[in-house]
């Protein structure tokens, strides 16, 4: 009794702990610790996700996709249960005003098919901006940049950063080019788009998982020119973050 009363408490601890600033690695190894209490400690880490993303509907964190990934993988069937009663199709609320239905870019995220999921953010960018199945042009021309809604490029640039521990995203990319006084030939160093000055070859040179460096994706085509990406780095749309 003595100890199943400690161990309610020490999950107490950490639950509320999860709820301050912390570093990726830091709630990582909390997180950890909780599902060592075995099924208890990842029925409190499920009823903290369903607190914050459904009663509050707090601002997305990195918190929340951690313990979504977690318990995405659950041994127990009750937590399993209920973990797709409420998160079956992911922890982002798609808005019914979006321009597109995400959720097949949200699924693909989910499951960590970047390359696929890379695809169809170009495709989605595309239609966006007018181009529709007729246009026999599949790329974006960098006046074809404004015509993108804000809403619906910070939605697609939200599911990338949550589903990749914010190691991807155009947000995620910005901040680096901006970090770097706009100086493309270190930008393209730092997200891994470039082999000693050389841009890699798509597919195989590229990496399609978490083990890329920050930014690497999604991907733009540099070969044509820094036009369409510096217009997408300085799209209105950033301006919602920074506000």
């Amino acid at each position: 009794m003595n100890n199943t009363t400690y161990n309610t408490k020490d999950v107490e601890k950490i639950i509320d702990k999860l709820e301050t600033k912390l570093s990726i690695t830091q709630i990582i190894q909390l997180i950890t610790k909780l599902c060592s209490k075995n099924e208890y400690g990842e029925q409190q880490l499920l009823n903290l996700l369903i607190h914050r993303r459904i009663f509050k509907q707090k601002k997305i964190a990195i918190v929340d996709s951690l313990i979504f990934e977690k318990l995405s993988e659950t041994k127990y069937i009750n937590i399993k249960t209920k973990f797709t009663q409420y998160f079956g199709q992911g922890i982002i609320k798609l808005e019914n005003n979006l321009k597109i239905d995400y959720q097949p870019l949200q699924d693909l995220l989910i499951t960590k098919q970047f390359q696929e999921a890379d695809k169809l953010t170009q495709q989605y960018l595309c239609e966006l901006a007018g181009l529709n199945k007729l246009n026999t042009r599949t790329w974006l021309y960098f006046t074809d940049i404004s015509t993108i809604p804000s809403e619906d490029l910070l939605y697609i640039d939200i599911l990338w950063k949550t589903y990749s521990q914010e190691k991807f995203g155009f947000s995620i990319q910005r901040n680096i080019w901006l970090n770097n006084n706009s100086n493309w030939t270190i930008f393209w160093q730092k997200i891994g788009w470039t082999i000693q000055d050389i841009p890699c070859r798509y597919p195989n040179e590229f990496i399609w998982d978490t083990n890329a460096p920050k930014g690497h994706l999604p991907l733009f085509n540099q070969l044509r020119g820094i036009q369409v990406l510096s217009a997408l780095f300085e799209h209105n749309a950033w301006q919602a973050i920074n506000d």
